[in-house]
């Protein structure tokens, strides 16, 4: 139907088409966009790739019909044809989390410099949905698909890591994995990861070097990679100094403030002696705080923390919080630029560990 209601008739040589009628149902189409232009659909699309010359008015017509009629390009046919850059799939456990959400501002920057849309992903910790995120971005022909957070790295981990990075590869695509363990030198991945052992290492080595021997170490879930490896740094530092490891003194448990004002409360109820407390994340540390208050103790005059991250939140404390610096936005960065570089990069930068920093403030102190 022409705009009048009437049907077009269709000539010798002519292609018969509709023009979108305001308020019509459904997105318009690239044949209304070449009704409303009097162009030909190849002449459209030629104009939209820019692959192929076409005159001034005509580019003209054409980019106003589209305006006029609010069309929008067919992206994942696009993609398809190999014509725009795929996105950047970031999936991610959980996107409330502080220094997590500061890697997914890294790769958004990142990502957006470079002209690729930034997808974000939660799991809630759900492998399955894990899995099902991971084959979604494949089949968007996602360029890169980042995975951040703690795992335990068992055998069933790096089996499901590698079938990922395998089949990611095969479409043109490539795993990313931040902040995680690296997996087998055949598998096709990337590894981001930072100095969770030499970041404690120097979180414990202050608290030691101001004279505390008696360090109560709260340290993450047994099995996570962070959490053992923080410990381990913990471990270098004690005999390092000649400080004897006492079992008492180190309590595992969740990265969460909750789980820090718990341990502390019950180590103080239990008559625990110690001197200072070594965080590993500063929401453990916020928690420790507040347990440490609720009790009767200040800092860093009765009892010193050191935490591990450095969210803004640390420096707002009272005191500011003395922490571990981890480059979480540039871990985000990094982790795309070596998915979608690495053509150029191949076989040098499969493997990054970035350092960490002790940054020191206000809450710790030499013990009385």
């Amino acid at each position: 139907m022409t705009d009048n209601g009437k049907s077009a008739r269709k000539g010798p040589g002519r292609t018969r088409t509709r023009s979108k009628r305001p308020g019509s149902d459904g997105p318009s189409t690239i044949r209304d966009v070449a009704a409303k232009a009097g162009v030909s659909v190849a002449t459209v699309s030629r104009t939209l790739a820019g692959n192929y010359p076409v005159s001034t008015e005509t580019r003209a017509r054409v980019m106003a019909a589209v305006e006029s009629l609010h069309y929008v390009v067919n992206v994942h046919a696009k993609a398809l044809s190999g014509r725009v850059a795929g996105p950047v799939a970031l999936v991610i456990q959980d996107i409330t989390g502080p220094s997590l959400a500061h890697v997914a501002a890294g790769v958004e920057q990142e990502a957006n410099s470079r002209g690729r849309l930034s997808l974000v992903c939660s799991t809630h910790g759900d492998a399955t949905r894990e899995d099902d995120l991971v084959q979604l971005m494949r089949e968007q022909h996602a360029a890169a698909v980042v995975i951040v957070g703690g795992v335990v790295a068992d055998d069933a981990y790096q089996r499901r890591m590698a079938e990922y990075a395998k089949a990611l590869d095969a479409a043109g695509s490539r795993l990313v994995l931040v902040g995680r363990p690296p997996l087998a030198a055949d598998v096709p991945a990337t590894v981001v990861e930072y100095d969770n052992r030499g970041g404690a290492f120097q979180a414990t080595s202050h608290l030691l070097g101001v004279g505390h021997r008696r360090i109560l170490f709260l340290g993450g879930e047994p099995g996570f990679s962070s959490a053992e490896q923080r410990r381990a740094g913990h471990l270098d530092a004690l005999r390092a100094h000649a400080v004897p490891y006492e079992t008492e003194l180190d309590i595992p448990g969740g990265y969460t403030r909750t789980s820090g004002y718990r341990r502390v409360r019950d180590a103080l109820a239990d008559g625990l002696d110690f001197t200072a407390v070594f965080a590993c994340t500063d929401a453990i540390a916020v928690g420790a705080l507040a347990a440490l208050r609720e009790a009767g103790l200040r800092l860093p005059r009765d009892v010193s923390l050191v935490g591990f991250d450095d969210v803004p939140f640390a420096t707002d404390l009272t005191p500011s919080l003395t922490t571990i610096r981890v480059p979480y936005e540039e871990l985000g960065r990094t982790a795309v630029r070596l998915a979608l570089d690495r053509e150029e990069t191949i076989g040098d930068d499969d493997h990054v560990v970035l350092s960490t920093q002790l940054v020191i403030r206000e809450s710790v102190r030499a013990p009385r």
